[in-house]
């Protein structure tokens, strides 16, 4: 299966390191005169310390790459092998940019002696998605393996995301995990002494808290990044990346001091704690962070009150509120103290911004350090024309003094690291004219530490607003801004990133031939 393992890594359109010299090639044929054959590759793969896969009837020599795939050494189980029968399971693959980083390793052509129709016989693969849970057939679907799909505006209006609404980010296939009880989580302490603690373990031994956070992939609303200024690589998000649930479970910071972490006076050389998933993601987040008793990152086994569905980490994940959700590492299996931090694709590349001056193919991905808390942002989930014998008595009405036809406006506000949004402006004419909507009062509740001096706010807050349909002209703006006075940028282009990650511009929506005045 280790060959599901390049298919993935190679889907991100990763830049490889510089191109593998054949040492032991019998002569200086340039790749595409040398011929080699099937059983050559095989016996290769057998007995040697390179590692050889092949694609129609090209052989490619990965050995250089594996130190920077996603799945770490597991893919060399996949030696010998062809990559057709993954891709045709993992068809995110099936695009140019994915072709050409894998043409970087190509070493020779396989002798035409073994090609049938042109290409090397493949057998038939086992699908690794095969056991992946049915989804809820209302996500909007950009991916369907890995399973990729947001939550609908419709959806975005409540301060609880419903869970089978709440959107998916998968990178790889859901593991087919069972039993939550008997479920292990190992921690390796810095001096690499390992405690193990089951499922159950953690329930019996520690003290049970929930808190109620959003989880927001740093992709979100990356296609409008592409549609306002450039090109970006990777899924190409709307408003629905991003949702909001209570989650219940033991703090990080308890397990860790149990498993013999001094919090109060940590070796001065940790500064990581890496999580690695049952599938093999990993990701990892500053010791700070992990031990902050404000901090209020969770060992979490419950959703919205029942047991965590497998699409979001059944029977344990991290919850790391105020960070990028690529942090918060599901079907976890294993915690690291370090003194670096993961090594894994998620975290030394993908979940990074650059320059806008920066393009996909020359990056350098060490000079930019991995995404952790999140910018503000807000996003305009519904927009309705309301007759004005509809507003008579309402809210709405009342705040606005609305005395004629209007349209109304929800949407959500988030921001990272805790900070709470203080303000979100509604503008009916492009940004020209501002006026301030309602702050619903769900998104001020606290986190799990129980301390009325913890005034960090984990959750987005729904917002309304009512404009007189006389004043739209154009397009519908909203912008954010958080207690830091953090504000939205009103464009794309300043923060432009090839990765089209942290896309927070002012969302605009155009208003609808319903909503122009009469």
């Amino acid at each position: 299966m280790g060959i599901v393992f390049i298919a993935a890594g190679l889907a991100y359109g990763l830049l490889a390191p510089a191109p593998p010299v054949l040492a032991e090639s019998p002569d200086e044929l340039p790749p595409n005169q040398r011929l080699i054959r099937l059983d050559e590759i095989h016996e290769h793969n057998r007995t040697a310390d390179t590692y050889w896969v092949f694609r129609g009837d090209k052989v490619y020599d990965i050995t250089d790459w594996v130190p920077n795939h996603p799945g770490g050494e597991v893919i060399l189980r996949a030696a010998g092998g062809s990559l057709e029968p993954y891709w045709n399971i993992f068809t995110i693959h099936q695009k140019q940019e994915v072709y050409d980083v894998l043409e970087q390793y190509f070493i020779a052509r396989i002798d035409p002696r073994d090609l049938v129709d042109g290409k090397a016989p493949t057998g038939q693969v086992e699908d690794p998605f095969k056991n992946d849970p049915i989804r809820d057939s209302a996500l909007i679907q950009h991916s369907e393996r890995p399973c990729n799909s947001e939550t609908p505006e419709s959806e975005l209006r409540s301060y609880i995301t419903p869970t089978e609404k709440f959107y998916v980010r998968n990178h790889l296939w859901v593991p087919d995990l069972h039993e939550a009880d008997s479920h292990r989580l190992t921690i390796e302490l810095f001096d690499g002494e390992e405690v193990v603690y089951t499922v159950a373990d953690l329930r019996k031994k520690f003290k049970e808290y929930s808190i109620t956070a959003t989880l927001q992939c740093s992709g979100n609303r990356r296609s409008h990044m592409t549609q306002a200024s450039r090109p970006t690589v990777g899924l190409q998000w709307g408003v629905g990346a991003i949702g909001t649930a209570t989650w219940t479970g033991v703090r990080l910071r308890d397990v860790l001091a149990d498993a013999g972490l001094d919090l109060q006076d940590p070796d001065e050389d940790i500064k990581h704690l890496k999580f690695v998933g049952a599938e093999a993601y990993g990701a990892s987040i500053p010791i700070d962070k992990a031990i902050d008793r404000h901090g209020d990152v969770l060992l979490a086994f419950s959703m919205n009150g029942q047991p965590l569905p497998r699409d979001h980490g059944f029977p344990l994940r991290v919850l790391v509120p105020g960070h990028v959700a690529a942090r918060s590492v599901k079907w976890l299996s294993k915690i690291v103290i370090s003194d670096e931090e993961s090594t894994s694709q998620w975290q030394r590349r993908d979940y990074k911004c650059f320059g806008p001056n920066v393009r996909a193919s020359h990056p350098d991905w060490d000079s930019a350090p991995a995404i952790q808390e999140t910018p503000v942002q807000s996003a305009i989930t519904s927009v309705r024309r309301v007759q004005a014998d509809q507003l008579l008595d309402s809210a709405l009405a009342r705040v606005y003094g609305l005395e004629e036809d209007s349209v109304v406006l929800e949407g959500y506000a988030f921001a990272g690291g805790g900070r709470h949004i203080v303000r979100v402006d509604i503008s009916p004419d492009r940004g020209h004219t501002w006026l301030q909507a309602q702050l619903q009062e769900d998104g001020a509740k606290m986190g799990a530490s129980g301390s009325p001096d913890d005034h960090r706010a984990w959750a987005w807050r729904q917002w309304r607003a009512a404009v007189p349909a006389t004043q739209v002209s154009g397009k519908f703006c909203v912008k954010a801004t958080d207690d830091s006075y953090n504000v939205q940028p009103d464009t794309f282009e300043p923060t432009y990133n090839f990765r089209g990650n942290l896309a927070n511009a002012w969302h605009r929506v155009p208003v609808s031939r319903d909503d122009r005045p009469s």
